[in-house]
């Protein structure tokens, strides 16, 4: 993975995501739409996924520079 793609993903991890479930949990709350607390779980069960990736490929980045 490229430090390019792995910087995007990274703040999509970091800032996308999470304002994303936030702001679908507090729209569905005030519109009363159904289904708000399991769609915010759902982005957010993706984004930890995500960090979890992105925690592995640092890891395996970090480990390899020091092998050199």
């Amino acid at each position: 993975m490229s430090n390019k793609t792995y910087d995007f993903w990274k703040r999509v991890g970091r800032y996308g995501l999470p304002a994303l479930a936030t702001l679908v949990a507090a729209v569905c709350k005030i519109w009363n739409l159904p289904y708000g607390a399991e769609i915010s779980a759902t982005i957010m069960a993706i984004d930890v996924f995500l960090n979890a990736i992105l925690g592995i490929s640092s890891y395996n980045y970090n480990k390899q520079i020091k092998e050199e």
